[in-house]
């Protein structure tokens, strides 16, 4: 897209409904996850996540959240199962967050909204690439999990400790070595839904499984993420804080749990 979009006031979440009309489409995410009117799928497998092998590359300021980026040239980091057909691999993960500790998720749990969200991305492996993928209704897999404010999370320290580096949007750092089984909690029961990408384009092929455990965070490790920029070098300070979009109509949807 050639034009800025942003979290502002004046090219927000609510100015892609004008600039992305899908914005206004049957399947856009996030959601509130109402649990009483989840239902139990029993036929929902467990997710089988393989990130033994996972690769990461680098980490970027790409001007709305930061992404980790992973080799996804071969089956490395995969995640199947689920509601899942076929095998999906690992290309990144970013957060949204907030402000404040009280709120920064993108989905919301009876309304409750957690201090701020994981999301990683998985493409379906039978489009060949991340980019044909995202154009297909089963083309993504996106794996969210809620923090919450507690102890620090140890397997994201890396990740905070980076982030003075790419402190301005297209600032990028390498960043190998990292295990993204370190930010997962113990269970992963999950709800699952189909959903879009909460970023414009805000393509509807996002399979969205949403686990029902958070992950703890410190407020140190949360607070140090809106020390980042949505502004370039050079460019008035903005800084990266609220970058979530709010919950969308439901509409003709089912949220599915994988647990009683």
């Amino acid at each position: 897209m050639s034009h800025h979009w942003g979290y502002g006031k004046h090219n927000g979440p609510e100015q892609w409904h004008k600039d992305f009309p899908i914005a206004n489409g049957e399947r856009q995410s996030p959601v509130d996850i109402h649990t009483q009117a989840a239902v139990h799928d029993p036929t929902l497998k467990p997710l089988s996540l393989r990130y033994e092998q996972a690769t990461s590359r680098r980490i970027i300021n790409n001007g709305h959240s930061f992404n980790v980026e992973f080799d996804d040239s071969q089956d490395k980091a995969v995640l199947e199962g689920g509601p899942l057909t076929g095998t999906y691999r690992l290309i990144q993960f970013h957060f949204h967050w907030g402000s404040s500790d009280e709120q920064g998720s993108e989905h919301t749990v009876d309304k409750k909204k957690y201090a701020a969200e994981l999301h990683l991305v998985h493409w379906n492996t039978k489009y060949g690439e991340f980019g044909k993928a995202a154009q297909q209704p089963d083309g993504l897999a996106v794996l969210g999990i809620f923090l919450k404010i507690g102890d620090a999370k140890p397997g994201l320290q890396k990740v905070v400790d980076v982030l003075d580096s790419i402190k301005a949007k297209g600032k990028s750092a390498e960043f190998t070595n990292f295990d993204p089984r370190g930010l997962l909690p113990e269970s992963l029961d999950y709800w699952t839904y189909p959903g879009s990408l909460t970023t414009p384009p805000l393509l509807e092929s996002v399979t969205w499984l949403v686990l029902k455990e958070p992950i703890s965070v410190s407020s140190e490790q949360l607070s140090k993420f809106c020390t980042l920029n949505f502004n370039a070098e050079g460019e008035p300070e903005h800084l990266m804080v609220n970058n979530w979009r709010p919950t969308q109509p439901l509409k003709n949807r089912q949220i599915k749990a994988s647990f009683k």
